[in-house]
């Protein structure tokens, strides 16, 4: 206990850090090590799932991608970006902290325009600049820190080790349920606004957001968990946040324009 507690308050003192958007938020592992940590896991999956051979997808898909990484502030659209598509028939995306984006040929069937499609990559695009992947990991090292203060005290207040590991496994649920959960339907919050400013911002239509959402929830065919156990919003919650989002979105793509940034991708 003695050394637990002081090992909290070390980590809680000095691992806050700053979002783009001006937020303090609690990151316990260097950036350096997150970027390195995505590289390794990436280059992993690439050699445990099938990279799509398919020319024209992956063009596609790569002009998506590009068109709004080149159309982020350079000191984002510098960085070492890498753009994959795989043989997987889920309606998916993700990207990993260093840069590197995902594409499940799978969501190219439910992202049925440009701007769907560039809906989902802007999102992904915003969790690895926001590095939600990094809050996450520090909320789960705290929480885990947590737990272990909590076992030594409850030893201490419960008689017998079934006494201890029922206390630990309610805890364990909460933990789950009342912080990690709900942290990350924040980030999914976040990732949607500001991965929409994103595309729109390359000259996408934001407006196609709502469509792209509408067909994930006809593809999902209702088989989706209550939203209080699930880390991403249900998708009328979602819509209805994004239209909040539009009015700004859309004055990013009329300065696109006026930029004579118009994208023109297609399968």
């Amino acid at each position: 206990m003695k050394n637990i507690l002081p090992m909290v308050l070390i980590l809680l003192i000095s691992a806050c850090a700053t979002t783009p958007s001006g937020d303090s938020r609690l990151m316990l592992v260097s950036s350096e090590q997150m970027n390195q940590m995505g590289v390794t896991t990436f280059q992993q999956i690439k050699t445990a799932q099938k990279i799509s051979t398919d020319f024209r997808q992956r063009k596609y898909v790569e002009c998506v991608s590009y068109a709004i990484i080149n159309a982020l502030p350079q000191q984002w659209s510098n960085m070492n970006w890498e753009v994959v598509v795989f043989e997987d028939d889920s309606a998916n995306a993700f990207a990993l902290p260093g840069g590197k984006i995902g594409v499940h040929s799978g969501l190219l069937k439910v992202a049925e325009t440009q701007s769907q499609l560039a809906t989902v990559i802007g999102h992904e695009i915003a969790h690895v600049l926001w590095e939600h992947g990094n809050q996450r990991v520090s909320l789960q090292m705290l929480a885990q820190t947590g737990l272990q203060v909590a076992d030594v005290m409850s030893q201490q207040k419960i008689e017998g080790s079934a006494g201890r590991q029922m206390l630990m496994a309610g805890l364990g649920l909460g933990a789950q349920v009342g912080v990690m959960l709900p942290f990350s339907r924040d980030h999914e919050k976040e990732a949607d606004r500001f991965g929409l400013h994103f595309m729109a911002a390359a000259g996408f239509d934001p407006t196609e957001s709502v469509q792209l959402w509408q067909n994930m929830d006809k593809a999902s065919a209702g088989k989706r968990p209550p939203e209080f156990l699930s880390t991403h919003p249900q998708p009328e919650n979602r819509i209805e946040k994004l239209n909040k989002f539009m009015a700004k979105a859309l004055s990013y793509q009329n300065e696109a324009k006026q930029r004579g940034l118009n994208p023109q991708c297609s399968l």
